[in-house]
């Protein structure tokens, strides 16, 4: 074992880390994360985990997206759940709407014709990032309400990532660029 790395524990990692109450009042990045029909109360959970690595404003539950309080959801979201402002709204639908009423870039992470690699796009803020279900992906209604769209290439035989591990790797990028706008 390389003695020059040694690991921290949880609780390590905890001290050095804000409180729930000092963590809502930070600054947010402007993203606005949407999920349009998720099946899956993990994927659920561990997208929470990332946005609050990321510092997202706000994630909106939509149609049959489990919300919390979940244990299932709090499992995977260790805490995350409790550290990032969520909503849940019956259509995705009526969220894209309001959000765009209110100056918001809606961008689609899909395989579609006309999307562009994740890391090409140039992301405006404040941007919603819209997650489609598992099998079927953001759903056509949605689509249509789009800005943009991003797509993480595809090289094997498999059509997708899972959804919560397609958000870290888009999501990195977001918070890549919105620094990188901010001087």
């Amino acid at each position: 074992m390389n003695k020059q790395f040694k690991k921290h524990s949880s609780k390590q990692s905890l001290w050095s880390k804000p409180s729930i109450e000092e963590i809502l009042k930070k600054e947010r990045m402007p993203l606005f994360v949407v999920l349009d029909n998720i099946r899956s109360t993990h994927n659920v959970g561990a997208i929470f985990r990332s946005c609050d690595a990321l510092m997202a404003s706000k994630i909106f539950l939509c149609g049959i997206t489990a919300h919390p309080p979940r244990a299932d959801i709090a499992k995977a979201a260790l805490g995350a759940d409790l550290t990032v402002p969520w909503e849940y709204v019956p259509t995705t639908q009526e969220t894209l709407l309001k959000l765009k009423e209110n100056g918001v870039r809606i961008c689609g992470l899909e395989l579609a014709e006309g999307s562009q690699h994740y890391k090409e796009a140039r992301y405006d803020f404040p941007l919603a990032l819209v997650l489609g279900n598992e099998v079927d992906g953001v759903s056509d209604e949605c689509m249509e309400l789009l800005d943009m769209c991003v797509q993480i290439p595809m090289l094997g035989r498999a059509n997708s990532l899972n959804v919560a591990t397609a958000f870290g790797i888009v999501g990195y990028e977001i918070l890549w660029q919105y620094g990188q706008s901010k001087g």
